[in-house]
């Protein structure tokens, strides 16, 4: 009898009608660990003139229905399972808003939600918790119209506040002053109980003007990754940043920049603006740039309690593991022979460390397809530049570390990339070592192939560290696999030998 192939899971899609641009959003499927499969927005300004004016413009209201339009056209033609849609400050405010809204139903197909800015800000806040592991802080979310904030602990989110400081709303209530803009934000951020609770701690930055931000000190700084996912900077560094940006605005040398898409451009002053006198009022001790926000929380919010308690990098590394390696459970099996080996070395390591040391294994042989000379280059590329969450920057290079010297190996020529070395401490370099020599030894010993690993354990005698074989399985050992052991217990300061049981 033949197997029928598995259903795949539906996608999903959000709608994001912001008061900047609306933005269509395609995903794998619902689940803890989002997969993009398609994403295009378009720079409406619906929220342009709202302060001013009281109105949607026209010609923005024209530029966001044909949008949609293309938008409910890819939905069908990828047979999206699900459509949500949502708008923000520029249609809940605007006068105009209720008639804009119901023609884009029309179009959409679907009811739109308009999120009133309390809820705003706790989908913002549940995005962060989504793709940020154990997020601790104060989220703001800039959008064109509005900035939202809101305090976040772990999965516990506070009453948030919603402002009339997007960039857009400042832009049309300054006149398109500067001078006029940091006065109308000073007024507003007086007495926000909700900056009170920043001291000394992260602040989340969501939101398209924001991310602007971050792409442009990653190219000036010549930082090594181009994920701005996570991206941190100290309050210090990012409070100068800022100034600065403000300063070449005055100076009309912010005009034409590569990095930062046109319509974006008159906007970052405004977002620097806000940003600096968050950092004056609140006083965070890190900017962490997050591009995970209100779509992103409005998935989170729809998943299982259980679902929602995962955490996100394992279950990304679990979809990589399932889709790229040779065996999924091999890669299992790994991660708790591994366990084993540094219960016995008597490694310690932190809960973070035993989160990241488990969570490569499931990476280790995701780049077995690519030609043997590149995948130690083209894993490192693929770990430290993949689309998922729930990690920072100096644990992506970790992860892609580790999986990097298992394939390289630890010849002179063959080290890594310096930059991406920079991104983590000498100590965690050498822990990276560790792990790359534990997996050249487990993918040789078993050729990736379950029920391996666990015919073999370890033992240790003083300094001497032993590779157990179950009977079984002492036809797989060799010189080679000897040789491989002896330099992973070298790493450990121990010697190695195998025993055959």
């Amino acid at each position: 009898m033949v197997a029928r192939p598995r259903k795949r899971a539906a996608s999903v899609a959000v709608i994001d009608i912001g008061s900047n641009s609306v933005r269509l959003v395609v995903y794998e499927t619902l689940s803890r660990s989002l997969v993009t499969l398609f994403n295009e927005k378009a720079l409406c300004g619906l929220g342009r003139e709202v302060q001013s004016t009281g109105l949607l413009a026209a010609d923005a209201v024209a530029k966001a229905l044909t949008a949609l339009r293309r938008f409910r056209a890819l939905c069908k033609i990828m047979q999206v399972g699900s459509v949500h849609a949502i708008a923000t400050a520029a249609a809940r405010d605007a006068s105009n808003g209720p008639d804009f809204i119901a023609a884009a139903e029309k179009i959409c197909g679907c009811a739109i939600q308009i999120i009133s800015g309390p809820r705003e800000a706790k989908l913002s806040a549940l995005g962060v918790i989504s793709g940020i592991h154990k997020p601790d802080g104060l989220v703001g979310d800039l959008g064109g119209g509005s900035l939202e904030l809101i305090d976040v602990k772990g999965n516990s989110v506070r009453t948030g506040i919603t402002l009339p400081l997007g960039s857009l709303a400042l832009q049309d209530a300054s006149e398109k002053s500067p001078k006029r803009a940091e006065k109308i934000v000073k007024t507003a951020l007086t007495g926000v109980t909700q900056l009170t609770t920043a001291l000394g701690r992260n602040f989340y930055a969501v939101g398209g003007t924001w991310r602007a931000l971050a792409r442009l000190h990653i190219v000036q700084s010549g930082y090594p990754l181009r994920v701005m996912h996570g991206y941190t900077l100290p309050a210090v560094e990012a409070l100068d940043f800022v100034r600065r940006l403000r300063r070449l605005a005055t100076a009309n040398i912010l005009a034409n920049i590569d990095a930062i898409a046109e319509a974006r451009q008159p906007l970052l002053v405004y977002a620097a603006l806000v940003l600096e006198h968050i950092i004056l009022t609140a006083k965070p001790k890190a900017i962490v740039f997050s591009t995970y926000g209100v779509r992103e929380g409005l998935l989170f919010e729809m998943l299982p309690t259980a679902v929602r308690a995962q955490d996100g990098l394992v279950m990304a590394a679990q979809g990589l593991n399932g889709l790229l390696s040779r065996s999924a459970r091999h890669g299992q099996e790994l991660s708790d022979w591994s366990d084993r080996f540094v219960r016995v070395a008597k490694l310690k390591e932190t809960e973070e460390e035993r989160r990241l040391r488990r969570v490569a294994c499931l990476l280790s042989d995701i780049g077995w397809r690519v030609h043997p000379d590149y995948r130690g280059e083209q894993t490192l590329h693929l770990i430290t530049n993949g689309n998922f969450g729930s990690v920072d920057h100096h644990g992506r290079a970790f992860l892609a570390l580790s999986v990097y010297y298992r394939y390289a190996g630890f010849s002179a020529e063959n080290e890594p990339p310096e930059l991406v070395r920079a991104l983590v401490t000498p100590a965690q370099v050498e822990r990276a070592r560790v792990l790359g020599a534990m997996f050249r030894v487990a993918h040789l010993i078993s050729a990736a192939r379950p029920g391996v690993l666990p015919a073999t354990h370890f033992k240790s005698e003083d300094r001497k560290l032993m590779l157990v074989f179950e009977h079984r399985m002492v036809d797989l050992v060799a010189d080679r696999v000897g040789s491989r052991f002896k330099q992973l217990a070298r790493l450990v300061g121990k010697s190695g030998t195998i025993v055959r049981r």
